[in-house]
């Protein structure tokens, strides 16, 4: 189940689905180089001049809603969303044609105080145009494909920069309003020369990463942990088993501790490799979790002997954060799908399946223990009252 549980992630991650070839021809026009980009399947086209440091750039690009919007855009000081002088394309809410304005995407906008309006750019921008692949009589659709030119002057000597684009669902009057925050979308930002065509490194292996660290923490947090929990809630009564029942509680624990652990370090580690990313719920939650079951673990060497007067209290202590963990474990999970943008995605469904044979098993479990809890307390009631003999061994001298 747990090798389906990767295999599941790993082939229902949205980004990992390749760009189409990017490509230099236009119906107007011919550029000298393309590339394509990490996310979103869009691609650009350019030429450079290097003799009047003049830039014309063609972004490839994709509607994800009637009423969305597509844009590309230029940040002079930094690879991310904030300082960024956009051109953004959507249909006109008046007569529907699209429409090409300028933004500027200053901190205000990032925090959503305040509506994205347009206004002219500080850059040099020489000339801008928006087409739809097909011609001016094509409707904007789910999927369709747009092209956006912009010829732009550049600082002398300055072939760098950084590029960024995104699509957004809908548009307020002439205000576009915020796109998807899935890690796809966040991670639309790159830095390339547009004189060699060469690009920074981008870590590439973001994506890898994405899905080692959501299949280890679905798979310790969210699977591990209720199961260790699980074989002590009802396997500790089972007279015949002794203790192995406590070997198996905590190697379970520890291990998925551990294996929680990694996948923990990988969480911090994608946060520095990705500027400008924030998941503040799912990062917060997984603090959470991983505090708590560092505390949970720290607790096998404070665990006092069954004669001891604190017993009772560290076994309540040990229950609330070993719940709250697994509870906890189980709400991160369903958020890191969410942030990975696999919320109906097979990998969703496998963990979903796990899940669900768990809280049976739980629920299974659990009837039988109120009925073997119930047949004692009838067979000690009855014996009390003398309806049952005592059974007494032989005495023998």
């Amino acid at each position: 189940m747990l090798l389906l549980l990767y295999l599941s992630l790993l082939c229902s991650l949205p980004h990992i689905a390749l760009s189409s070839h990017c490509t230099v021809e236009t119906a107007t026009k011919t550029f000298k180089k393309c590339m394509n980009l990490p996310t979103q399947q869009a691609s650009i086209a350019w030429t450079f001049h290097p003799h009047n440091s003049t830039l014309e750039l063609v972004f490839f690009g994709s509607f994800i809603s009637p009423s969305g919007w597509v844009g590309w855009g230029i940040n002079p000081t930094s690879p991310e969303m904030t300082g960024t002088r956009a051109l953004i394309a959507f249909p006109d809410p008046n007569s529907g044609q699209i429409v090409l304005l300028p933004y500027i995407l200053d901190p205000t906008v990032k925090l959503q105080k305040s509506p994205l309006l347009s206004r002219p750019l500080d850059i040099h921008l020489l000339s801008s145009t928006a087409t739809m692949y097909g011609g001016k009589m094509v409707t904007v659709h789910n999927g369709a494909a747009i092209q956006i030119l912009g010829t732009v002057k550049l600082q002398t000597n300055k072939t760098k920069i950084h590029l960024v684009w995104n699509r957004g669902l809908y548009v307020q009057g002439y205000s576009p309003t915020i796109h998807p925050t899935t890690s796809t979308d966040l991670s639309s930002i790159v830095t390339f020369d547009v004189l060699s065509g060469s690009s920074a490194p981008q870590h590439t292996d973001l994506t890898t990463l994405r899905v080692i660290h959501g299949t280890v923490n679905a798979i310790s947090w969210g699977i591990l942990l209720p199961m260790g929990a699980i074989t002590a809630r009802y396997l500790r009564h089972i007279q015949a088993l002794g203790p192995a029942w406590f070997y198996a509680h905590a190697g379970m624990q520890v291990f998925g501790f551990v294996l929680g652990t990694v996948g923990f370090v990988i969480g911090i580690r994608l946060g520095q490799l990705s500027p400008g990313v924030e998941y503040r719920l799912h990062r917060k939650l997984g603090m959470a979790v991983f505090c708590l079951g560092g505390l949970q673990t720290l607790a096998l060497l404070f665990r006092p002997n069954t004669r001891n007067k604190f017993r009772k209290y560290w076994k309540s202590y040990h229950h609330f954060v070993g719940y709250s963990c697994v509870v906890l474990g189980f709400v991160n999970v369903f958020q890191g799908f969410e942030v990975m943008g696999a919320s109906r995605s097979y990998a969703k469904l496998t963990y979903c399946l796990g899940l669900s044979t768990l809280i049976g098993l739980c629920i299974a479990l659990e009837v039988n223990s109120w009925v073997v809890f119930c047949r004692k307390s009838k067979e000690d009631k009855m014996r009390r009252e003398g309806l049952i003999g005592t059974s007494h061994k032989p005495i023998h001298n």
